[in-house]
């Protein structure tokens, strides 16, 4: 069965995928997660999975694990502090989509704070069967309601902070940056070149399945794969592997831009990229993302 919707940061059921858990030891615990073999939003141009949903799983796992073994309350807010993840390619490019993947998860670090808040640290390994799919770690940090409302302000209130969202800024063409549909695209072009407007559409039931009081971190990686598709142009690339940190909250009724930049190749001599998240003059967030390329042509339209 599907872990409960409240658990999961989801309304919608068809778009939650962890459908058990089980300890291994006291610190190691196993999530399993169902993937549907074609996604509105994962499944990309030219039927290519997008392994974002290997990262989305395993929001959802952390989030049930949080709640269930670690006993943080329901009403306290999660935020991640940073994620590194990398994907073995041909899982998400070649045959049939995994449908049932096995998620190991270490928790390195819990530490909780005198007045409620809870810092965690995981290592997470991926398997389908005997097919390793990708490994993970990430750090989060989760508040209670009372330290949220204080570091949050006006933005405390996520109905309210979700109707002063700015309207989506025009979309860069989708297959200039990986996409089908305009809805699913989270870039806008500018006229400075290394340079993109995000794009936040808050009608995208995926990316924002219910009120959030701010942008998504699934939104940065997002935006972070997109530029890496269009700096790649005509080639059509897979974004394998992200190291992203985030260091504050990106509002929703501010603008905001992705700064673009090359970067060394990662250990395995794969190019990346580097994406800074930028509002109010501030890097807010920032994202290395490695590509490795895809099969089957180029982008065009």
């Amino acid at each position: 069965m599907p872990a409960l919707p409240e658990y999961v940061r989801k309304i919608d059921a068809a778009e939650i995928l962890v459908r058990g858990w089980r300890s291994d030891t006291p610190r190691s615990h196993v999530v399993t997660v169902r993937w549907p073999r074609a996604h509105a939003f994962y499944t990309l141009h030219g039927k290519a999975i997008s392994p974002l949903l290997f990262t989305e799983s395993i929001r959802q796992a952390l989030a049930v694990l949080s709640h269930t073994v670690h006993r943080i309350p329901l009403d306290h807010r999660l935020g991640w502090e940073y994620v590194r993840s990398s994907v073995v390619t041909p899982v998400f490019t070649s045959g049939p989509v995994p449908t049932t993947v096995d998620m190991r998860i270490v928790h390195t670090a819990v530490q909780r704070r005198r007045l409620g808040s809870v810092r965690v640290a995981a290592r997470i390994d991926a398997t389908c069967g005997e097919t390793y799919v990708g490994c993970a770690e990430i750090g989060y940090i989760t508040h209670p309601p009372a330290i949220y409302r204080r570091l949050r302000g006006r933005y405390a209130d996520a109905k309210a902070a979700f109707e002063r969202a700015l309207p989506p800024a025009p979309a860069a063409r989708p297959r200039h940056v990986g996409r089908v549909r305009v809805r699913d695209v989270v870039l806008s072009p500018t006229v400075q070149p290394g340079s993109w407007r995000l794009r936040v559409d808050t009608t995208n039931q995926v990316l924002f399945d219910h009120p959030h009081d701010h942008v998504p971190g699934m939104v940065m990686l997002e935006a972070a794969a997109q530029a890496a598709q269009a700096e790649a142009l005509p080639r059509r690339v897979l974004p394998v592997s992200f190291d992203a940190v985030f260091s504050r909250y990106v509002e929703l009724d501010q603008p905001c831009w992705i700064a673009i930049a090359p970067a060394a190749d990662d250990l395995l001599g794969r190019p990346r990229l580097r994406a800074d998240t930028i509002q109010d003059d501030q890097v807010v967030a920032s994202v290395l993302v490695a590509t490795e390329p895809l099969e089957g042509g180029r982008a065009t339209g």
